[in-house]
């Protein structure tokens, strides 16, 4: 088992290693719930412990964000390396979509980190570069078995990650499957030949839509 250390590399005693996984585990839940937007005294009040406690332990939310988000962005690399065992090429790609985005749709902060700002692009670009060749291989072999339709592209994966995850982040709490519907949708489009539809699951209600309209357009005023 390793040690934790402090910022300037120094074992920390027993109670400062307690109140450091007590503000990862509080900012977890907060960044899952409002992304990253949220504040170090958010994270504090969720901890039970003082905002000077947090500064302790972090000096700035970039370092919380990144000791908190780096284990993750290496569970989506190891989820690719999984999804390529499978023998069924098609079946992996679908689970690892439908796995990727299950993990973004729950948690606002992960989808901002690996999708925000170049500061954190920079951070976690070592473990990215490790899940780009592993998705090229996975939708290459779709491809080459002749599932995946030839003429989609690498790139088209992170916009159809942007479209369905940013809907999971506005439904969450209102329809927190939502998500899922259209990403059968998507994934009937991308496949060359089938003999039968994908289930899609539950309609959206009118609230759902609603709701999902109204954030997207306070994102676009907001940008």
């Amino acid at each position: 088992m390793s040690v934790q250390q402090d910022v300037e590399g120094r074992p920390l005693r027993a109670d400062a290693a307690r109140n450091r996984e007590k503000i990862l585990a509080a900012a977890s839940i907060v960044f899952a719930r409002q992304g990253l937007d949220a504040t170090l005294d958010e994270i504090a009040a969720e901890a039970g412990v003082g905002v000077g406690t947090v500064y302790r332990r972090f000096p700035d939310k970039e370092s919380l964000i990144v000791a908190l988000f780096e284990d993750v962005v290496d569970e989506i690399t190891e989820l690719a390396l999984s999804a390529t065992t499978f023998d069924n090429s098609w079946e992996g790609l679908v689970w690892f979509l439908e796995q990727t985005l299950q993990r973004k749709c729950e948690n606002r902060g992960l989808r901002d980190v690996i999708s925000g700002t170049e500061y954190f692009q920079e951070r976690i670009l070592p473990a990215k570069e490790r899940i780009a060749p592993l998705i090229a291989n996975l939708i290459e072999r779709a491809q080459l078995d002749g599932y995946l339709r030839a003429d989609v592209v690498e790139l088209d994966f992170p916009m159809i990650d942007m479209m369905i995850s940013s809907l999971g982040c506005v439904t969450n709490q209102t329809s927190p499957d939502l998500w899922r519907r259209y990403l059968n949708i998507m994934i009937d489009g991308l496949k060359v030949q089938r003999s039968t539809t994908t289930e899609l699951g539950a309609s959206p209600d009118e609230d759902a839509v609603s709701g999902a309209l109204r954030s997207s357009a306070k994102g676009f005023r907001r940008s």
